[in-house]
């Protein structure tokens, strides 16, 4: 376990490989499972005011949920989330031409539309984080969607940590990932 901060990591981070191969996977993440995609409490306005820019890029059923449920909801487990399309994928996602589920509010930040690339928790993924009162912990989320991931990160020789570097520095800062770098590979700074 690493510690840095206010934050408690798993060596999982470290120790596993992952490379999102979106080819073979088809962005499952945005429709398995009972939920939408967690949200944090300072992301919720944020939906709101991009929500008309995200729009045009957005499934007609997306639109449709959006619309009847709102830009988020509180789900079952008394967090916030992304509403979902029948229950099925986030109301945000959007099929390619080859099948592959792609998030809509993406699409518009990649267009220039929105500010807002798309939600921390979806951005970090496979990382999942729990908010305890004196910390968070930072674990790695194993799912068998995931496996060709996980052999594709194995290939490129990429730990978790230097795949999901740019979403850790945008949530916890620069110092911070440079503090992980450290403990990780046992560099001190000016070696870098």
């Amino acid at each position: 376990m690493i510690l840095i901060d206010h934050t408690v990591i798993s060596d999982d981070i470290k120790d596993n490989f992952f490379v999102c191969n979106l080819e073979k996977c088809k962005g499952a993440c945005c429709v398995e499972g009972d939920l939408g995609a967690p949200l944090e409490p300072e992301e919720l306005p944020v939906l709101d005011e991009i929500y008309e820019h995200v729009k045009p890029y957005l499934s007609e059923a997306g639109r449709k949920s959006i619309e009847a449920q709102g830009t988020y909801i509180l789900d079952e487990e008394n967090e916030y989330s992304t509403p979902t399309v029948n229950g099925k994928e986030c109301a945000y996602a959007v099929y390619d031409k080859k099948g592959i589920l792609k998030c809509g509010i993406e699409t518009a930040y990649n267009h220039g539309k929105v500010k807002f690339q798309k939600p921390i928790s979806c951005h970090l993924y496979p990382i999942r984080i729990t908010r305890y009162d004196q910390y968070e912990a930072i674990n790695y989320h194993k799912w068998f969607i995931c496996n060709d991931a996980c052999t594709l990160g194995q290939a490129l020789d990429l730990p978790i940590y230097k795949f999901l570097k740019i979403p850790l520095i945008r949530k916890f800062g620069e110092a911070w990932y440079s503090a992980l770098e450290q403990e990780i590979e046992g560099l001190s700074p000016d070696k870098k």
